[in-house]
């Protein structure tokens, strides 16, 4: 895996991706700093802490999508399939680095922090926990990109569906706003989600009995609520959204409370798409 991790940081600075990253990204919350606090003589730094969790939309998708589509599309991701090498030590390795500059350049903002705290009145469990929240928030973003970059075999498609993905979990909330928590609404959205399910599994088992078997097991669960438990169907889309939503979760960082339900929710989405990375990778290698 280190062989990985120290062929990944090379790369990083051996190609214009990184600069590209780590420009963009010192470009903007330099900017946000500037005209938010210096120009306007505000201390309040969470404003540009809310600023910055709006960057990694536009920083995360750049950061991550050579990892494997460049691989692929430069035939040297053979090298990693044929090899004696496992699956696991690349995709972490890769992670690691990701994290590594995505956590570097993280840490130069932390300078502004410390302007505010020499010459104003800096909230400093908020800060703090803000950070500590951009660090895991930005394992969960740099996971879901490298799942993009594996499933892709071009740069741009995957920073382009990398940035759309997050752009939907950026609105999640909103949206569950938007849509009505009635039973019949919640029970359609059963119904939907159950469909998807059975597309997912017929195109990854190719086997329609497992696939029929499923259908029927999940149509006697989702009518035996409405026959029974109608209450479960009252705001399900919002309860459903509302459990995908990593913006939610960070909002108790932001205040300066570490939860540890929030820390063990992104690290298991971290790790869950780290696995689909995988698995992913390897139906590719027996394939």
């Amino acid at each position: 895996m280190f062989a990985i991790f120290r062929r990944e940081m090379q790369a990083y600075f051996l190609t214009p991706v990184g600069y590209i990253y780590t420009g963009l990204f010192l470009l903007l919350t330099g900017l946000f700093f500037t005209f938010g606090n210096l120009f306007s003589g505000s201390s309040r730094f969470t404003g540009f802490l809310g600023g910055t969790l709006s960057i990694f939309l536009f920083a995360v998708p750049v950061l991550t999508m050579r990892l494997f589509a460049e691989e692929k599309k430069q035939k040297t991701d053979q090298l990693f399939l044929t090899g004696p090498i496992s699956i696991a030590a690349v995709v972490c390795g890769k992670f690691f680095a990701a994290m590594t500059v995505y956590c570097g350049t993280l840490l130069v903002t932390a300078l502004y922090a410390v302007v505010i705290a020499a010459y104003g009145d800096l909230q400093v469990l908020e800060t703090v926990g803000s950070y500590i929240g951009f660090v895991f928030l930005g394992a969960c973003y740099i996971s879901l990109g490298i799942f993009i970059s594996a499933a892709t075999e071009n740069q741009i498609a995957s920073a382009l569906v990398c940035f759309f993905v997050l752009m939907i979990i950026r609105i999640l909330d909103p949206l569950a706003l938007a849509v009505p928590p009635d039973i019949r609404t919640g029970a359609i959205a059963a119904t939907v989600i159950l469909v998807a399910i059975l597309v997912l599994i017929f195109v990854n088992t190719k086997n329609a009995v497992i696939t029929f078997g499923t259908a029927v097991l999940g149509c006697i669960v989702v009518g035996a609520f409405w026959l029974f438990r109608q209450d479960v169907y009252f705001g399900f889309v919002q309860n459903i959204m509302g459990w995908f939503s990593l913006n939610r979760r960070y909002e108790s960082f932001s205040i300066g409370l570490l939860r540890p339900d929030s820390l063990f929710y992104y690290a298991s989405f971290t790790g869950f798409f780290l696995f689909l990375t995988i698995r992913l990778i390897e139906k590719r290698r027996w394939s």
